[in-house]
């Protein structure tokens, strides 16, 4: 809106090389477009910056009501082998071999909890 109206006035202020009152409008004017067009650039940047800001907790907020299933992951990772081209007979030794590394897991967990209860017993009744 500024530089809409700046228009006429530099016409006006740059008519006479002379005079200093018009210079000095003449600096003014050219000030106030510098301003305006600065303050728009801001106003962008702000704006962009506001807008990537929503976009990432919108994105965020969908990621997080997200459920995740293995039975999902699990369906994809065979999709998956299945068109590599491995055998069902591949993909069952996958399938049995993740399940005895849960067992595994677990197995150990609880001998590690076992050996620290033996040790807290000894420990304090001893």
């Amino acid at each position: 809106m500024i530089q809409r109206h700046a228009g006429p006035r530099d016409s006006v202020s740059h008519g006479t090389p002379g005079d200093s009152r018009q210079g000095v409008c003449a600096l003014r004017v050219d000030q106030l477009k510098y301003d305006v067009q600065h303050l728009q650039t801001a106003l962008r940047n702000f704006q962009h910056r506001r807008y990537a800001r929503e976009q990432q907790e919108r994105q965020r907020e969908e990621l997080l009501s997200r459920t995740f299933t293995t039975n999902g992951t699990q369906k994809k990772i065979l999709d998956i082998a299945n068109m590599l081209g491995l055998s069902n007979t591949v993909m069952r030794l996958i399938e049995k071999r993740a399940f005895q590394d849960k067992y595994k897991y677990f197995m150990i967990g609880g001998m590690l909890l076992t050996c620290a209860v033996m040790f807290l017993v000894v420990q304090y009744l001893t």
